[in-house]
């Protein structure tokens, strides 16, 4: 391991953050918030982008240094851990801005240090690691998320069967609502159709659709047997949150991008050029470079460290926290990513 890699030791600021605002009052509470929606997207738009990649013998190096995978995995006591503490405190806020705050902050480490690497954990073939996903991933409420993202947003990205890849001129709040309603319709779908080749009844204990369902159940009853009405309503409040930055993760990520479809009826095969990329340095660092999105869907088993930047893929014009604010204001969005969307569509 060099030293340029403890760069991803910067990963923790974010749950970092969250640690003092969970244990403070007033703004310090939105710490986590201010330091991912306000501090990084006006450094990204100082600092250079960082597109240089790794040689291809640092790449072998890099792919099975333990280091790497400890940092993934250090990501679920964290979670979990400020998801104790936060629960713990919940009836000590001394106000509604210390909740607003405090549950925002936590729900972004739940879908930035949850969701986000429960996605790279989830493309490992390990029994260890795809349990850590699915840990990763409960608190959101979104365990069905490593089948469909797996097993159906690969295979038709880019395409109009694919609820999680944003259409032309589709704003972010009707994208919530498809990609989140048909994401999880098509994760049943794909379970159901496993268990039929395996000749099981689709409804048998088998099923991990249902083992989610039940898990995830599970999770509300103790969150309400311990922390009464008020627990369970935020514990909803925080996995929609979180879930919700992932679909916004999502919209900004393929949005307008379509692969074309062939005379026999079948897409083109995936490149690096039907994802937005972002070689912004701070995004690429706290989010395990997912920001490098274009090499992750043109080589899907590639490890986080190994992934490289293309000279030919579409670019988001800022950083993944700059484009997730400048998603929600639709007509802004428009304006600036439409032309982009028509020059790459060519």
């Amino acid at each position: 391991m060099a030293l340029k890699d403890l760069k991803y030791l910067a990963a923790f600021i974010l749950p970092i953050g969250a640690f003092f605002s969970i244990n403070n009052s007033g703004l310090i509470s939105f710490l986590p918030l201010l330091v991912a929606f306000i501090i990084i997207p006006i450094l990204e738009i100082i600092l250079p982008k960082q597109a240089e990649n790794i040689s291809k013998e640092e790449a072998i190096l890099r792919k099975n240094q333990l280091f790497f995978d400890l940092l993934l995995y250090l990501n679920l006591p964290v979670v979990l851990g400020l998801m104790v503490l936060y629960f713990s405190k919940i009836d000590q806020f001394t106000g509604p801005l210390d909740w607003i705050g405090n549950t925002g902050s936590l729900a972004l480490i739940m879908s930035a240090c949850g969701i986000n690497v429960a996605h790279e954990l989830g493309h490992k073939n390990s029994a260890i690691a795809r349990t850590t996903a699915k840990a990763l991933l409960l608190p959101s409420l979104y365990m069905h998320f490593i089948i469909e993202h797996n097993l159906g947003h690969h295979l038709r990205v880019s395409t109009p069967e694919d609820p999680a890849t944003a259409r032309f001129g589709e704003n972010i709040y009707s994208f919530w609502i498809r990609s989140t309603y048909f994401s999880y319709l098509s994760a049943w779908k794909i379970e159901n159709k496993i268990q039929r080749k395996k000749h099981k009844k689709v409804f048998n204990l088998g099923n991990r659709m249902i083992q989610f369902s039940f898990i995830q159940t599970m999770y509300l009853i103790i969150v309400y047997s311990i922390f009464d009405l008020i627990g369970l309503i935020t514990a909803i409040i925080l996995a929609t949150i979180s879930f919700l930055i992932l679909e916004t993760i999502n919209y900004i990520e393929h949005y307008g991008l379509m692969r074309r479809k062939k005379e026999n009826g079948k897409y083109e095969m995936v490149t690096h050029k039907h994802s937005w990329n972002s070689d912004h340095q701070l995004g690429r660092i706290i989010l395990y470079e997912l920001t490098r999105h274009s090499d992750h869907h043109y080589k899907s088993t590639k490890k986080y460290q190994t992934l490289n930047s293309h000279a030919g893929s579409p670019e988001l014009p800022f950083g993944y926290p700059g484009s997730l604010l400048l998603s929600l204001i639709p007509p802004l969005w428009f304006k600036v990513m439409n032309e982009k969307v028509e020059y790459w569509s060519r």
